[in-house]
């Protein structure tokens, strides 16, 4: 007997009164309960949407792209409020903006997609929206959301004006051939001044002045105008449903209970839950459990159409399956796979060790995990006499390096030892020795215990970037003096109006890979913006500067430097292990050597104790007769003493110190 009956039968017993009374039933709230008790048991969740009543012609997909806080994420919001997406409350801040890094820092790290359902002029559309990073380091994840992309809208600051990211992302999607609407946000500010914003616009992207549309994104202002807008001038996807199943794999994240979830974008048919479908990278088949869309939380849906973006659940559970860029398509109807995205190139490495070596295998799995979501991150196995096993992690740039370090606090709870930064050297060997053991003449050295002795190389290659500075006028002279101590090239000056200028240097990787942007800002008051893009390598003056302790090289803190930078950075390093290593009883000379020439020396004293305290006056050569004998105590001492640097100096002295 099901429950729900034992139960009713069991109440109409208890409240049954005698003859000729008129029987009571159970107290309200009580019946409710048994009606739900009788009825079957239902698996509950959303009401599915019907995503045939959007064809082709109906949908729009596009991207929001803007330098650092120009109000892309609050403009998301206010689309995500008019069309009814979420509900319109004051707490709506940074809705796309999931991760709690995100949040804590105000910044968009990884782009997110949501689709928005929209009437025009009496036609129901459907609005595929992706939320993007403005930040330099996180360009990869901008030119990744423009593939799957027909148009942009190019939202810039009406206070601050163009910045050095806006051009960046102005030509991403220009070279993609998408259809660009520019945005003028913050009008409601006191100094925003957006006819001045308009004639940088004209000037620089060539675009008329009466296409940019005036918003408030904060107060709502005009936002229906950039809607129209979106619908008018971007154009329909190109796709067909008839076509066979191709679908693009542009983004995915890893949940415990379900798997890998993949952000797909369809470029042809359809598909649904029961479909068997094939990865065209692991050529492993899979039967699709869920499909729906994002809006922005997962909302199931029978089927997905070409033109569509949405999400899959398809069995995956390891997270090296879904590998973005991946095409998926349907079993025994095979397809050509899309061209996928360029692999993203790490401009910045940095070893990463667990702080107990007990936690590598959890830490192995977490960066597996993370990598999956983060794709632009490369992984190399490495390992430290002093900080144990460990990797080589790739990065796109600083900020990307300390975004994936908290994620991986925050999200996976794991704490690492993250190593100085260093940046990829390449060395033209002339040994054919060593091109026969290398079996290439051009080597990348990515750690500087690989770095080959000048004897066997025909020249050393550094990587090089394209800077954009734009700063007011008034700071180009404190900006040319430190881009000329970085060891920078100027290659153009352009005037964009008549208070602000725009720079283009040529400058070398690892000069501006630490501490560039800060010193930048703090020159000119916070005004001036920095992007830069890969310029490729070139010839240049490379040394590796060895750490010597009492003569014996430390190979953990062996660098790759230019010849100008030697002394400066020779001296600090010493300094800096001085404070680190704790005394011994005999003397520790600290040396910076290139080869055999010593630049630079620091000397920790020995701890020694004091042997004249017995002399009560007497004669001074008592007194030198001690003191004698305790310096060939300490030399002795010195010649068989090993010097054991504990792990936290090894911590201190490689982990970058922001203060320093």
């Amino acid at each position: 007997m099901a429950f729900g009956s034992r139960a009713a039968s069991w109440w109409a017993r208890l409240l049954s009164p005698g003859p000729g009374v008129a029987p009571r039933g159970p107290p309200a709230g009580l019946a409710a309960g048994l009606a739900a008790c009788r009825r079957p048991y239902s698996s509950g969740g959303k009401e599915k949407i019907d995503m045939s009543t959007y064809p082709v012609e109906s949908i729009r997909n596009f991207s929001i792209i803007a330098h650092v806080d120009h109000g892309k994420s609050t403009l998301a919001d206010r689309l995500l409020e008019i069309t009814g997406t979420i509900a319109k409350t004051d707490r709506n801040k940074q809705v796309l903006d999931k991760l709690q890094v995100e949040r804590e820092r105000g910044i968009t790290v990884k782009a997110q997609s949501a689709s928005l359902f929209y009437n025009h002029k009496g036609v129901n559309y459907l609005l595929n929206l992706i939320d993007t990073p403005g930040h330099v380091d996180f360009n990869y994840e901008v030119s990744r959301s423009l593939s799957a992309c027909q148009g942009v809208i190019l939202v810039v600051d009406a206070n601050e004006g163009i910045q050095a990211q806006t051009v960046a992302n102005f030509y991403l999607a220009f070279e993609a051939q998408l259809a660009i609407i520019p945005v003028i946000n913050k009008i409601d500010l006191k100094n925003a001044d957006p006819e001045r914003v308009e004639k940088q616009i004209e000037k620089l992207f060539d675009i008329p002045v009466n296409e940019c549309i005036r918003i408030s994104a904060k107060q709502g202002t005009n936002i229906e105008k950039v809607l129209e807008k979106v619908i008018e001038k971007i154009p329909p996807p190109s796709f067909n449903t008839t076509d066979p199943l191709k679908a693009l794999v542009f983004d995915s994240t890893f949940d415990h209970y379900r798997g890998v979830i993949a952000n797909i974008a369809l470029f042809g048919g359809e598909i649904e839950k029961g479909h068997k479908i094939v990865s065209a990278h692991t050529k492993k088949r899979y039967e699709v459990n869920e499909v729906g869309i994002l809006t922005p939380n997962e909302q199931p849906t029978d089927k997905l159409y070409a033109g569509q973006v949405g999400y899959l659940i398809a069995g995956m559970k390891e997270v090296t399956e879904a590998q973005i860029g991946d095409t998926l398509f349907m079993h025994k109807q095979p397809v050509e796979p899309l061209p996928g995205f360029k692999s993203a190139k790490p401009m910045v490495f940095a070893g990463m060790y667990p702080v107990d070596q007990t936690e590598y295998n959890n830490l192995k799995s977490a960066l597996e995990r993370l990598t999956l979501n983060d794709s632009s991150v490369t992984v190399h196995r490495d390992s430290s006499l002093a900080l144990g096993a460990g990797w080589r992690l790739g990065f796109l740039g600083l900020l990307h390096m300390e975004v994936f370090n908290q994620r991986l606090e925050q999200e996976y709870n794991m704490s690492v030892i993250l190593t100085a930064p260093t940046v990829p050297y390449k060395a033209v060997l002339s040994s054919a020795k060593l091109i026969k053991e290398y079996g290439k003449a051009e080597i990348t050295i990515i750690n500087p215990a690989q770095f080959p002795d000048k004897l066997s190389v025909s020249e050393y290659l550094e990587p090089t970037v394209l800077g954009t500075i734009v700063t007011p006028q008034e700071y180009i002279g404190k900006i040319i003096v430190l881009c000329q101590d970085r060891r920078a090239v100027q290659k153009d000056m352009l005037y964009i109006d008549e208070h602000r200028v725009m720079l283009k240097y040529l400058f070398p990787l690892n000069e501006i890979v630490v501490d560039f942007y800060d010193a930048l800002k703090s020159l000119s008051s916070g005004y001036a913006s920095f992007d830069y893009e890969d310029a490729g390598y070139q010839a240049a003056d490379l040394i590796k500067m060895d750490i010597l302790l009492n003569g014996n090289p430390v190979e953990e803190l062996a660098t790759i430097i230019h010849c100008d930078k030697a002394y400066a950075t020779g001296k600090f390093l010493c300094e800096r292990l001085k404070d680190a290593i704790p005394r011994q009883l005999f003397e520790i000379a600290i040396q910076a050597a290139i080869g055999k020439k010593i630049i630079a020396r620091e000397t920790l004293k020995a701890y020694r104790k004091n042997v004249v305290a017995k002399c009560y006056g007497g004669d001074i050569t008592r007194r030198m007769k001690l003191l004698k004998r305790q310096a060939e105590g300490k030399k002795l001492m010195r010649k068989i003493g090993n010097v054991e640097v504990p792990r936290d100096a090894f911590i201190r002295v490689l982990k970058r110190q922001p203060d320093k």
